[in-house]
C-alpha cells in the first residue's frame, strides 16, 4: 500500500450503520454515520451507501424506494445509482459515496474526517452576543435556524452560554421576559420563520408591557424564496415592528456583530424587546475575519441625577404635606434601599403596584402591601387619607389604584412615563435610586407631619384577623379556599424564593393574602397574560438555580403550557409548582355575573394534573382537604426536583 492510500485510510472514519441482516435485498435505508446522512441500499447482495441529500432540494434519498436497481428520490423522482452516485439527470446531479465494509458484527461506513470548522456569521453573532453577558437562550430547534442552532451548541459546549430546548415557543418567550424582569438582564428565545417566530410573540408582548429586556432570534428562509409565498416564508419584521424596540433583517452583506450590538442595546437602554431574522443561508455563511462587539464603550451610566429645579419642586411639595404616601413600581425594583431609607425619614407608609409585590417586606412597619384591584384594604386606606404621593417607577395603570384626585410628586427614569395618563404635580426625570436619596438629603418635614406607622399596624391587625377568619372557613366540598391556600403558604415559603404567579382568581387572591418578606414576585403586569406563570418559573429557574422557585398558577392558564412541565423535568429544575384547580375559568365566570350574563364556556376539564406531574418524573400530590394543604406544600419544597401540589379549591372562594 502506498502512502497517499494509507493517509486516505488515515482520513476515513468508520461507523457502524446497521445489523448485517437488517436490510433486505432491494431496500434502501436512511442511516446516521457521525455527522453525516447516508442512504444505504442492499442490492444483489451487495451494500452501497450514498448521500442522502438529493442535490435536486434536498429530498431524503433514503426514504425512497429502489426500482430498476435505481434509488428514486421520494419528493421528485429523481434515479440514482446506490453505488456510484451516478443521476440519471447528467453528472451535475451526482451523489457523493461513502465505502462501505461489512464486518461480523455489523455493515460499517466510512466517512471522511470532518473539515475543521469555519467561522460563521452565526458565530459572530452568538460571540457577541455572550460578550453583553447573554448566557441564557430558551428555544426550538428547527429547519430554518439550523445554522444558529449550530453555533449555540457550540457556545454552550465552551461554557459560554445555556440553552433549553422547550415544547413551545409561547414557553420560551415567557421564560426570557421573566428572567429580565428578576435580572434587569436579557436572555433569548430562539424559533424558526413562520409560526415559530409568531409562537414568541406573546411572550415577547408581555415583556414589551412590563419593560423587560429580551433578545428574541428568528431563523427564516433562504433569501432566494423569500417574499415569493414560500413554506413558512411570512414578514417577519412587520410580524415583530409593534413588539419589539429594534428588529432587522441580517443580510449577507450586513455588518453582524454590530447588528447583534444594536439589537441588545435597544433591548436593555430601550427596555423591550431587540429582534434580529436570521435567513438560512446567511447563518452558515464564512466570516473568518469578522470580529465580536461587546459593551465596552457602548454603555452609559443611568445613574442619572434629576434636574435641579424639579427636585426643588417636589421637596416643596413634601414640605407641605402632613400625610404623604409612598407608591413604589416595577421600575423602583433596584432601588428600594434608598426609598425605604426616605420614607422612614417621613413615617411614610410604602404602598406597593402588584408588579411591585415583594419589593418590600409586608413585615416593614411602614409596608402597606399591594394597592389596587389585586391589593390589600390596608393600603387602600392610606391611600385615601394621603394628602401627597411620591410615585417612584410605577406608570399609573387604571388597575393600580393609584388616585388620580391627590397631589403627585412622579419620579421614573423613562420621560415618557412621566405625566402617561394625565398630568401629576411635579414629573421628575431621574434614576429612580439616585431622586430617592437627593430627596432624602435635601428633606424638609411639615412640623405637622403624621407618624402614621401606628395607623398602618393598627390597620394590618384588622387585616390580618379577617383573613385568618377566611382562612379558617372551610368550603365543605371537597374543595380548599384560595385564603387557606395562602394563609399556609406564608408560613412555608422560603424568604429566598422567586414565586412567579399566573393570570386568574388565585393571582387576586395572592395579592390580597400572601405576605412577602424577601421574596422576589413575577406576575404578567400590564399585558395580563394567562399562562405566564408556569414558563416564567422556567425563566426565573435560569436566572436563579439556587433559589426556591415557586410558581403559583390556575388550573385555566397551566393548561395553556403544560407540556413544559416536562421541561422542567428535563433539566431537573427546582420548581415547586402549587397549582389551584378550580375547574374553571373562575375569574371570567364572575365577571359574567357581575355584568348579568349567564355563566357560559368557563368549564374546564382537566385531568388529574398531580398524577401527570408524576407520570413526567416529578412530585406530584392532589389535595382535597385543608387540613393537608401546608404537608403537601412542605414537602414538595422539600423535594429536590420539580414538584406539583395540585390543590382543589373552590371557584367561589377568593
Amino acid at each position: 500500500m502506498n502512502s497517499e492510500e494509507d493517509q486516505g485510510i488515515q482520513e476515513t472514519q468508520w461507523h457502524r450503520a446497521i445489523d448485517p441482516d437488517a436490510l433486505a435485498e432491494g431496500e434502501v435505508t436512511v442511516c446516521a454515520v457521525g455527522l453525516k446522512s447516508v442512504a444505504l441500499t442492499k442490492l444483489r447482495g451487495e451494500f452501497g451507501a450514498v448521500d442522502n441529500r438529493c442535490p435536486h432540494q434536498g429530498g431524503p434519498l433514503g426514504q425512497g424506494t429502489v426500482e430498476n436497481g435505481k434509488i428514486r428520490c421520494p419528493w421528485h423522482g429523481f434515479d440514482f445509482d446506490p453505488f456510484t452516485g451516478e443521476a440519471a439527470g447528467g453528472p451535475d446531479f451526482d451523489v457523493p459515496t461513502y465505502p462501505v465494509d461489512v464486518r461480523v458484527d455489523g455493515v460499517y461506513v466510512g466517512t471522511p474526517m470532518p473539515a475543521p470548522h469555519v467561522r460563521t456569521v452565526s458565530d459572530v453573532l452568538v460571540e457577541t452576543m455572550t460578550n453583553w453577558g447573554v448566557d441564557t437562550v430558551f428555544g426550538m430547534v428547527g429547519h430554518s435556524n439550523l445554522g444558529m442552532a449550530d453555533a449555540l451548541h457550540r457556545a454552550e459546549t465552551r461554557g459560554a452560554l445555556r440553552y433549553f430546548g422547550i415544547r413551545h415557543e409561547g414557553t420560551a418567550a415567557f421564560a426570557a421576559s421573566a428572567y429580565g424582569k428578576l435580572t434587569g438582564r436579557p436572555a433569548a428565545c430562539f424559533g424558526i420563520a413562520g409560526p415559530g417566530s409568531t409562537n414568541l410573540l406573546t411572550g415577547l408582548y408581555d415583556a414589551k408591557a412590563d419593560r423587560a429586556p429580551v433578545l428574541a432570534l428568528s431563523g427564516n428562509v433562504d433569501s432566494s424564496v423569500a417574499g415569493k409565498g414560500a413554506f413558512q416564508d411570512i414578514d417577519l419584521l412587520a410580524a415583530f415592528a409593534d413588539v419589539s424596540t429594534y428588529s432587522a433583517m441580517v443580510r449577507s452583506g450586513s455588518d453582524h456583530a454590530e447588528l447583534m450590538t444594536m439589537a441588545l442595546k435597544h433591548a436593555i437602554l430601550g427596555r423591550g424587546v431587540g429582534h434580529l431574522v436570521l435567513p438560512d443561508e446567511v447563518q452558515v455563511q464564512e466570516a473568518p475575519r469578522q470580529l465580536a462587539s461587546g459593551p465596552t464603550g457602548r454603555m452609559p451610566d443611568l445613574g442619572v441625577s434629576p434636574p435641579a429645579q424639579a427636585l426643588g419642586s417636589a421637596l416643596d411639595h413634601i414640605a407641605e404635606a402632613t400625610r404623604p404616601v409612598i407608591v413604589v413600581g416595577a421600575g423602583a425594583k433596584f432601588a428600594m434601599a434608598q426609598i425605604v431609607s426616605l420614607a422612614e425619614q417621613l413615617k411614610a407608609p410604602i404602598l406597593t403596584t402588584f408588579k411591585a409585590k415583594g419589593q418590600l417586606s409586608d413585615k416593614h412597619p411602614l409596608a402597606c402591601g399591594v394597592l389596587g384591584r389585586s391589593g390589600t384594604p390596608v393600603a387602600s386606606w392610606m391611600m385615601n387619607k394621603a394628602d401627597l404621593l411620591v410615585v417612584f417607577g410605577a406608570s399609573f395603570s387604571n388597575h393600580s389604584g393609584i388616585s388620580p384626585y391627590k397631589p403627585t410628586v412622579q419620579v421614573d427614569i423613562d420621560p415618557l412615563m412621566l405625566g402617561r395618563f394625565g398630568p401629576v404635580a411635579v414629573p421628575v426625570l431621574g434614576d429612580v435610586g439616585v431622586t430617592a436619596h437627593a430627596l432624602a438629603g435635601g428633606l424638609r418635614v411639615n412640623p405637622e407631619i403624621v407618624d402614621q406607622r401606628a395607623e398602618v399596624a393598627e390597620r394590618w391587625a384588622v387585616w390580618r384577623t379577617e383573613k385568618a377568619r377566611r382562612a379558617a372557613v372551610a368550603p365543605g366540598n371537597g374543595r380548599v379556599s384560595a385564603a387557606t391556600v395562602f394563609h399556609e403558604l406564608n408560613g412555608l415559603a422560603p424568604e429566598n424564593a422567586v414565586m412567579t404567579v399566573d393570570v386568574g382568581n388565585h393571582a387576586y387572591s395572592f395579592g390580597r393574602y400572601f405576605e412577602p418578606t424577601s421574596q422576589d414576585v413575577l406576575i404578567s403586569g400590564y399585558l395580563g397574560s394567562i399562562g405566564f406563570g408556569f414558563p416564567a418559573a422556567l425563566g426565573a429557574w435560569a436566572a436563579a438555580p439556587g433559589r426556591p422557585i415557586i410558581a403559583v398558577t390556575g388550573d385555566g392558564g397551566f393548561g395553556q403550557y403544560l407540556a413544559d412541565f416536562t421541561t422542567a423535568v428535563k433539566y431537573d429544575m427546582n420548581i415547586t409548582h402549587i397549582l389551584l384547580n378550580n375547574g374553571e375559568l373562575a375569574k371570567i365566570s364572575e365577571e359574567q355575573r357581575s355584568a348579568e350574563y349567564p355563566v357560559w364556556q368557563t368549564s374546564l376539564l382537566n385531568p388529574d394534573f398531580a398524577a401527570l406531574a408524576r407520570d413526567c418524573g416529578a412530585y406530584g400530590k392532589r389535595v382535597v382537604d385543608p387540613a393537608g394543604v401546608a404537608s403537601a406544600i412542605a414537602e414538595a419544597l422539600g423535594h429536590p426536583g420539580p414538584a406539583m401540589v395540585e390543590i382543589m379549591t373552590d371557584p367561589q372562594s377568593h
